[in-house]
């Protein structure tokens, strides 16, 4: 068994590409058309569970619970305990630190967002002309 800042240091290592995995499922525009149909079959439906599984797909949340469940598969990342106990302790608490993870990237997304916002009717206030945007190669 590892010792605990070792087991500490894998948790918070081993969060960061299951909330990248969860946001970029979830929210990006590379899986926009899956996702959309995702969303069309957790409403439209007959059966309850069908629902709830095309669900997990459209939710940030939900879907990094069965991200964690390959993680803690792939690695066999235990924590605390060296027999089941332990997979289950880690897998709560990746899931806890990927979505903390995930809260303090919207969060730090909206601060940015509202920044420029700012600067912007800053700059229009005292008449600044608005600077061009640069073009990528």
């Amino acid at each position: 068994m590892k010792s605990i800042p070792e087991q500490i240091f894998w948790l918070l290592i081993l969060a960061i590409p299951i909330a990248c995995i969860a946001r970029t499922v979830v929210f990006e525009e590379i899986f926009k058309e899956p996702r959309e149909w995702c969303e069309k079959r957790s409403e439209n439906c007959r059966r309850l569970l069908e629902r709830k599984f095309f669900y997990l797909f459209t939710c940030e949340y939900c879907f990094s619970h069965w991200v964690t469940l390959f993680f803690v598969a792939l690695t066999q990342f235990k924590l605390l305990l060296p027999d089941w106990r332990g997979y289950v302790i880690s897998f709560f608490s990746l899931v806890f630190v990927a979505n903390s993870y995930l809260n303090l990237y919207s969060r730090l997304r909206v601060d940015i967002h509202r920044e420029k916002v700012e600067t912007k009717k800053i700059a229009e206030e005292i008449g600044e002309p608005e600077q061009p945007k640069h073009k990528v190669a």
